[in-house]
């Protein structure tokens, strides 16, 4: 064979090969929603365990009627608490879709922070500008109807984190939530965090106190300190461990979406690691650590509807005692 017949076969076959992988990628791997389960040790010695669904980065649109059913389909594992961590919305439209995959989940426990996708409708851009740096929006946005998805988690009963802070019971356990509005666009507002843990802590009775149950031995009470947020940039994520937080949910990374076997995910489109753009790890902050759990999301822009290497996926994370 010619030189010139070598390039042009070799140019053929890698073609083929790339035709391939995008229609797997686009057809296939992008519907194959993934039940992601780790187990977190992070309670106090003897607590009972709390079984926590993480879910991010639906990215809805109207006519995506196997991910609002297979979403559906998690209320019967049972969980303990929800934590939505942003990027609900894919579409103008995709409000009637997430109020359906979620309104099973009516009655239990749920937090929610806001993504930039809650705000703006998605855009079509270069996907080769991801390289560059974390995405950017454009002058000309779609404005979403963020008000009717906070209606759709209100009428769920979760809670509101969004530069705010707040509690629940749990198992025996008592969950102190911060969380911020989405970084990627600016909105957090990491000043606002000590104030609203301590007008939190000041409004508790209990902080100081034992559990007040008559008929057990009492003993101090078992707090954890959770984090959430949409996008984990760094300066979010050490502010987070430097107010105390053991555990901390995000989401936004899409797990790099498009990653290359044995390598891993090519951009994160955020300054996290890219080691850690998806999945349980540890982030450390002086001496200080927390779990850090950062889901691949459930999604793609409908402008780039293509996974590879990187399953959509949901987190069942069952929080033991260390």
């Amino acid at each position: 064979m010619s030189a010139g017949r070598a390039i042009v076969a070799s140019a053929a076959a890698v073609t083929a090969a790339g035709l391939a992988a995008f229609a797997w990628g686009s057809l296939v791997e992008r519907r194959r929603f993934t039940l992601r389960e780790v187990t977190v040790p992070v309670l106090a010695p003897g607590s009972d365990p709390i079984r926590v669904l993480h879910l991010s980065d639906l990215h809805m649109a109207p006519w995506q009627r196997d991910k609002q059913d297979w979403v559906r389909g998690l209320a019967a594992l049972k969980p303990d608490l929800v934590v939505n961590t942003g990027d609900n919305l894919g579409h103008e439209d995709g409000i009637a879709g997430v109020e359906y995959a979620l309104e099973p989940f009516a009655g239990i426990p749920g937090i929610f922070v806001n993504g930039s996708n809650d705000f703006f409708g998605p855009q079509p851009k270069n996907p080769l500008k991801y390289f560059g740096g974390p995405s950017m929006l454009r002058a000309r946005h779609i404005e979403l109807d963020t008000d009717d998805l906070h209606r759709v988690f209100a009428e769920l009963g979760w809670i509101d984190l969004n530069n705010a802070a707040d509690a629940l019971d749990i198992n025996g356990t008592h969950l102190e939530f911060f969380g911020v509005d989405d970084p990627h666009i600016r909105r957090d507002r990491l000043d606002l965090i000590t104030g609203a843990i301590d007008e939190l802590r000041g409004n508790d009775p209990l902080t100081e106190e034992t559990w007040p149950d008559p008929e057990e031995p009492t003993g101090p009470r078992s707090t954890l300190t959770v984090g959430v947020v949409h996008a984990p940039y760094q300066r979010v994520l050490n502010s987070f461990v430097n107010h105390g937080a053991q555990l901390i949910l995000a989401g936004h990374t899409h797990g790099g979406q498009v990653c290359i076997p044995k390598y891993g995910a090519l951009v994160t489109n955020c300054d996290i690691p890219r080691r850690q753009v998806k999945g349980l790890s540890l982030w450390n902050v002086g001496l200080r650590t927390s779990y850090l759990n950062v889901s691949a999301g459930l999604g793609t822009s409908i402008y780039a509807p293509v996974r590879f290497a990187c399953p959509p996926e949901a987190t069942m994370l069952t929080l033991t005692a260390a």
